[in-house]
């Protein structure tokens, strides 16, 4: 799919539109942008994790695993689920995971 082109002719709420797309999408970019948060939803891709495994497979202490899942919960980008004491997570929706597609695709992949 192309990119649009903002071209003199766009009405002022088609670009106060523009704005509120582009500050999502920057909201979004930030909350990726910590490598911490960024393995944390590489994990989540394969399913629900507990804050326990996340801490085992990111090799962090869990003060520093629950601060980044706060902060991916307060974006919107991961849903928590308590059973008992044990707290789950899983991705909100699908945006992460086709970000990270690229992003893998970009930086991971074998050249």
């Amino acid at each position: 799919m192309p990119l649009p082109v903002i071209i003199k002719d766009t009405t002022p709420t088609e670009l106060d539109e523009i704005v509120e797309k582009a500050k999502s999408a920057s909201s979004f970019l930030k909350a990726i942008s910590h490598e911490g948060r960024l393995m944390i939803l590489c994990h989540l891709v394969s399913g629900e994790k507990s804050v326990t495994e996340l801490e085992d497979l990111i090799s962090a202490r869990q003060a520093a695993v629950s601060q980044q899942l706060s902060r991916l919960r307060l974006e919107g980008l991961v849903i928590p689920r308590r059973d008992g004491k044990t707290i789950f997570y899983r991705l909100a929706d699908d945006k992460p995971k086709r970000v990270l597609e690229i992003i893998y695709d970009l930086f991971c992949q074998e050249n």
